[in-house]
């Protein structure tokens, strides 16, 4: 049997560990007793306190800022294909307890015990992205085991994501299994969807935000409705179906727009469906200027804060868009808002949409809150897995 390297952490460096995390910092290793350099990108470790405790077992890149991920807490289970079995069984079994089809994330990284991988499911077709070194070198036998449980037609890797350049790996796409089809039909709260796995931004969907799209009509139907950074129209084609009048859909790819116009005929709702393509801050600064209204803005951006570093300028553009989005809305009418930043604290945020609310002269009401849906499962050692922030707030003149 082939020994596993160990690697040795400073004094006191094993707290976040012992809590319950998994990420180790290379500022936290004792270099002296295990130096950075003497491992391989990937390489499978034995993590030990300072004190020469066994934490357990992991995988380093030393190239990496965060340079070890802790996968198994029990000294005695290395990482091995049992191990993945396990781990995507016990992911697999939360899933099918939740939802009545196959479509959802299957497996959440840090949260499901297997950071660095990503498993989103479209019922036969499985999308994977391997985002460290560590599960990079295990790919074939994750691929396996997937394969073992799951039992999927055909498996597609987007490793196209720019996040492994930080690991030190290539991008790329690349079927594994089967041949992946241009697209699949996905249902949301009765409302069909074509979604295309292979092009699609991410894997295709984003099932995190599923939940609160569920929450809208609770809150009545709109008449005009704005979608911002809509991608294919998840949000807007949705208050269609639930009666909405008028929905402009707001991206700046002209394919996801047209996308948008193929889900709403596909709905029966294309005449109430438009597209607007271009910069969400210009677009809404045009329609500002034309005196546009509405009922319902749904602003749903990509993430504006990606490093610590970004926050000061990420938070003025978190509020510089609720600001636009608040002044195009009529009185008594709602702003659905979200931010995928986890750098983003959710008190931070909501302070942010009430300076926006002052800046733009309403009063706002905080109606209800959400985060991702329980297919994206919170680690409550690990503060990172709970990024997601969506707000309901109803918009009044200013008290």
């Amino acid at each position: 049997m082939t020994s596993i390297a160990p690697l040795r952490l400073n004094k006191d460096q094993d707290r976040r560990l012992l809590a319950g995390h998994c990420w180790i910092y290379s500022n936290e290793v004792d270099t002296q007793a295990t130096p950075l350099k003497g491992f391989e990108s990937g390489q499978p470790v034995e993590i030990f306190s300072h004190g020469g405790h066994s934490l357990g077992h992991g995988y380093v890149n030393p190239h990496s800022l965060i340079c070890a991920r802790l996968v198994s807490h029990d000294p005695r289970r290395t990482l091995s294909p049992t191990l993945w079995l396990q781990r995507i069984q016990n992911a697999l079994v939360l899933r099918e307890r939740l939802y009545p089809q196959p479509f959802y994330r299957l497996i959440f990284g840090e949260s499901d015990g297997l950071p660095g991988l990503i498993v989103d499911r479209y019922g036969d077709l499985l999308v994977v992205q391997i985002t460290t070194a560590g599960m990079e070198r295990m790919r074939a036998d994750l691929l396996t085991a997937l394969e073992q449980v799951v039992r999927p037609n055909c498996i597609l890797l987007r490793n196209d994501t720019p996040i492994r350049a930080l690991e030190g790996l290539d991008q790329g796409i690349e079927t594994i299994l089967g041949e992946p089809p241009d697209s699949i039909e996905l249902n949301e709260n009765d409302t069909r969807f074509l979604i295309s796995p292979l092009t699609g931004q991410k894997t295709g969907w984003f099932f995190d935000q599923a939940e609160n799209r569920a929450r809208l009509p609770r809150f009545g139907t709109p008449t005009r409705v704005l979608d911002v950074c809509s991608y294919i129209g998840a949000w807007g084609l949705q208050t269609a179906m639930q009666g909405a009048e008028e929905v402009v859909c707001v991206d700046s790819s002209a394919s996801a727009l047209e996308r948008v116009g193929e889900n709403a005929d596909r709905n029966g709702v294309v005449d109430r469906v438009s597209g607007l393509q271009g910069d969400a801050f210009d677009v809404l600064r045009a329609l500002r200027e034309q005196n546009e209204r509405f009922d319902l803005v749904l602003l749903d951006p990509p993430a504006f804060i990606k490093r610590r570093k970004d926050e000061k300028e990420g938070i003025q553009a978190y509020r510089r868009i609720n600001r636009l989005g608040l002044e195009l809305l009529e009185p008594g009418g709602m702003l659905v808002t979200s931010s995928c930043s986890f750098h983003l604290g959710r008190d931070v945020f909501l302070r942010t949409v009430q300076q926006a609310a002052r800046r733009a002269g309403v009063s706002i009401q905080l109606l209800e809150a959400g985060g991702q849906g329980p297919d994206h499962p919170i680690h409550p050692a690990i503060p990172e897995t709970a990024y997601l922030k969506t707000f309901f707030f109803r918009v009044l003149p200013a008290f």
